[in-house]
Order: structure tokens, then C-alpha cells, then sequence
């Protein structure tokens, strides 16, 4: 018997094509030309222009004098549409890995408006984590006492954590950061070196790590969490760890929205 025949790619490529340049558009909260559209996207003009053309026509893209916009149809879809239930399906699998990998728990968390965040999904290793986290997805953390939230506040102007945090911060464990004058430090820290450590500061025995995900516009879209305890998931695992996370990242940016092949 022979090979089994390769499954037929079903991809189309003018739906890819018009998938990028949506994607670009949305990086100009001003419009964009379709000659800016068409360079950034590597799409020839006038293949942009009959895309653009199509988009309009249907309203996903918005045409003022030679400006494209995103669209009202686009708008109005995204109201309906489940923010969440897709993302996390497709995702999973991969969360799945890491904590397989790891041996702890992996979640991922989005950005809701300027300064929330949504946990929406979890993966747990064949170990329980050992202190009382149990199920996460739905909860909301304090920004300045989690790994994810030190994330968010870390893409913040200053003055802006300093409108939303009080001088004086609420306690959680033994090593809550409780002066913002010292989280402010931190968060230059975070931001240098693109991850976020708590280590006895939200619950006791708790280690989190956590890294961002970024869109294809480089801006933050999620946050990728591995919780542990530190019997177990102690500071010297950090650099495997953070390793292995980064790698995931890399696939989930890949995932949503890197470009089928041409």
C-alpha cells in the first residue's frame, strides 16, 4: 500500500492577504494609504488596492479621501463575536506542552482596556501546585502583587501606575511589595528584562513567572503565567523556565498571527 496522500493545503490566499492588511491598518489609528498599506504588508499595489477595494465594499475598511480606516461591519462584529472561547481553543495545545514540560501550572491571561486584565485559560501538570491557587480562570489579581500584573504595569507610562496604585500598597504574604516608590523600581527591572517574578508575594510558597505576548504590532495582547511551589518550582528553575516559556510565546505569536506561507 502506498503512502497516504498529503492533506490538500485549504488555505486561500487572497483571505490571507486581506488578513494582513487589516492587521496593518490597525497599527494607523489615523488611516494609511494603499500604497503604505500595500509596502508594509509586501502585498503588490494593486492586488492592496483590489483587497482594500473589496474590504470597503463590504465595510470592513473605511475610505476618507485616500486614507483607509477600519471599518463599521468590522466594528460591529467584533461586538458579537466571543472575545475568548476561539483564542482559547486554540491556544490550549500549547499551554498543554509548556506545562507538560515544566511539571507546573501555565496559564494565559489577555488585556481588557488600558489596565485589566482577563485569566481565560489554564493548563495544569500532572503535579498539583501545593498551595491554594486551584483553578484560576475568572479571577482577577492584584496588579501590584502578581506576576501578570507586574507585566501590564510595567507597559504603563509612570504617572499613569501612580494614578491607578496608592503610595501605600495592600499586603498578600511575606514579601508583598507595599511601597510604589520600590514597585516602580521593580517595573523598570521588568521592563528590561521582558518577564516578571513574584516569590512570596501573593500567597505564601507561591513562585509565578510571567512573560508577554505581543500582536503582530508589538503590542501587549496576553500573558503567559507558570505558577509553582517554590518546594518545587524554586529560583533556581527560573532560567529553564523562562527558556522554555519564551519558546511558547514565540508559538503563540506565530499561531495568531504570523502569516500563512505564500
Amino acid at each position: 500500500m502506498g503512502d497516504s496522500p498529503e492533506p490538500a493545503d485549504m488555505t486561500n490566499k487572497s483571505v490571507v492577504k486581506a488578513v494582513r492588511l487589516l492587521r496593518e491598518l490597525a497599527r494607523h489609528p489615523n488611516g494609511a494609504t494603499a500604497t503604505t498599506l500595500a509596502a508594509a504588508t509586501r502585498i503588490a499595489r494593486p492586488t492592496a488596492f483590489r483587497l482594500l477595494h473589496s474590504l470597503e465594499q463590504n465595510g470592513f475598511v473605511d475610505r476618507v479621501d485616500n486614507n483607509y480606516i477600519l471599518g463599521w461591519e468590522l466594528a460591529r462584529l467584533g461586538k458579537i463575536a466571543d472575545p475568548y472561547s476561539g483564542l482559547v481553543k486554540r491556544v490550549h495545545p500549547l499551554l498543554d506542552d509548556l506545562a507538560a514540560e515544566l511539571g507546573e501550572t501555565v496559564t494565559m491571561s489577555v488585556t481588557v482596556g488600558d489596565d485589566g486584565l482577563e485569566l481565560i485559560a489554564q493548563a495544569d501538570s500532572a503535579h498539583l501546585v501545593g498551595v491554594a491557587m486551584g483553578k484560576q480562570v475568572g479571577r482577577h489579581f492584584p496588579l501590584h502583587a502578581s506576576s501578570t500584573g507586574k507585566v501590564l504595569l510595567a507597559e504603563m507610562p509612570q504617572d499613569k501606575v501612580t494614578s491607578l496604585l496608592p503610595e501605600k500598597l495592600e499586603s498578600f504574604a511575606p514579601r508583598t511589595i507595599t511601597d510604589r516608590d520600590a514597585l516602580l523600581k521593580e517595573l523598570g527591572e521588568v521592563r528590561e528584562q521582558g518577564y516578571s517574578v513574584i516569590d512570596n508575594e501573593f500567597e505564601e510558597g507561591l513562585l509565578s513567572l510571567s512573560r508577554p505576548v505581543r500582536d503582530s504590532s508589538g503590542n501587549l495582547a496576553a500573558i503567559l503565567t507558570v505558577d509553582g511551589p517554590r518546594y518545587r518550582f524554586g529560583r533556581d528553575r527560573i532560567p529553564d523556565a523562562l527558556q522554555h516559556m519564551q519558546a511558547t510565546v514565540t508559538r503563540i505569536s506565530d499561531l495568531l498571527w504570523g502569516d500563512a506561507p505564500e
